[in-house]
């Protein structure tokens, strides 16, 4: 196990060299996105003004409040809570932020699929994990909402946040086929049926 510190954006060199049970710290700039951002993307036809190449994107649509345009906060938005939400739903998006946006490092929760497995391999991309019930903490790691764009979506914007020591975060899937999820899961079969066995009970098939 390691720890990387990235100021972002990062390389593809960088994201390879990551495996499954290192920690991140991400520093500069990270992006939020969510199920109504992509539809819009992928399924019809927006684009974005940002440039996703080499950044790292959060599966999240933030609690922000309107507090108008300054200096300090030229979006006139202050985020007030930002939580990391499920990723699944969002699977079907990890190849299509990647190939055609560059995107190299997903966040969210409760981990993704084999096609994304694939796509980290092929691409070069990261999953880090963020447990749930961590929002508040999340929250700190964030300086400031520096841009906002697909507004009309709010919350499910596409938001450019600037954040600071953002971790550190677990790399739960990584571009060697390494899955976290798929480890706890097998080790949690083969710990059931050697209890099983033990207790004379015969498993289920």
């Amino acid at each position: 196990m390691a720890h990387h510190d990235f100021d972002m954006p990062v390389s593809e060199q960088q994201v390879r060299a990551l495996r499954v049970n290192d920690t991140v710290t991400l520093n500069g700039t990270l992006y939020g996105i969510r199920d109504a951002t992509q539809i819009h993307m992928f399924d019809r036809g927006r684009k974005t003004r940002f440039d996703l190449n080499g950044h790292a994107v959060v599966h999240t649509a933030p609690n922000v409040k309107w507090i108008g345009e300054t200096q300090a906060t030229p979006t006139g938005y202050e985020p007030l809570c930002v939580g990391t939400t499920t990723s699944a739903r969002m699977e079907r998006f990890t190849r299509p932020l990647m190939a055609q946006y560059g995107v190299r490092i997903i966040i969210g929760k409760g981990g993704l699929f084999a096609d994304s497995q694939r796509a980290f391999a092929e691409l070069g991309g990261a999953y880090l994990a963020v447990i749930g019930g961590a929002a508040a903490l999340e929250t700190t790691w964030i300086e400031a909402i520096e841009d906002v764009d697909l507004d009309d979506l709010n919350p499910e914007s596409l938001w450019k946040f600037r954040i600071k020591g953002f971790g550190p975060l677990l790399v739960a899937m990584d571009s060697h086929g390494g899955n976290l999820y798929t480890d706890v899961a097998d080790s949690a079969r083969s710990r059931r049926a050697r209890v099983l066995a033990e207790l004379g009970v015969a498993a289920k098939s």
